[in-house]
């Protein structure tokens, strides 16, 4: 039986958060996200999904298709389980779980099987 998991927030790794951000309001229409910033910058849509955009020092761009720089994004999900009950499956179905959990019991970060991270946080 699969989890009940919704999509809430897509994050993009750039060199320039305010910009990136521009692009895509410009380009979507989304609205900004009250507490942007140059570390930091985010669109709301108004179904709740957040798309964020976050500074990484020597960015490097995606190569697409050809892969030599990797695509670079950052998935969260909504559960409808707890924290633990959640974790354990997607354990069980090959995410992994690294040492470092930024957000407390607030949220968890997992990897997927090819080493991507994504959240999972609680309604």
């Amino acid at each position: 039986m699969p989890l009940q998991m919704e999509l809430v927030a897509i994050t993009l790794d750039c060199p320039d958060p305010p910009a990136l951000a521009a692009f895509y309001r410009q380009a979507t229409g989304l609205e900004p996200h009250p507490s942007s910033d140059a570390e930091f910058a985010g669109l709301n849509r108004g179904d709740g999904l957040f798309l964020g955009f976050q500074r990484v020092e020597d960015y490097r761009a995606p190569t697409w298709p050809d892969q030599i720089v990797p695509q670079q994004l950052h998935l969260c999900f909504k559960i409808a389980e707890s924290l633990d009950e959640a974790e354990a499956r997607l354990l069980e179905l090959g995410a992994g779980k690294p040492d470092h959990q930024p957000h407390g019991d607030k949220a968890r970060v997992l990897t997927d099987p090819a080493g991507h991270p994504f959240c999972i946080v609680t309604r």
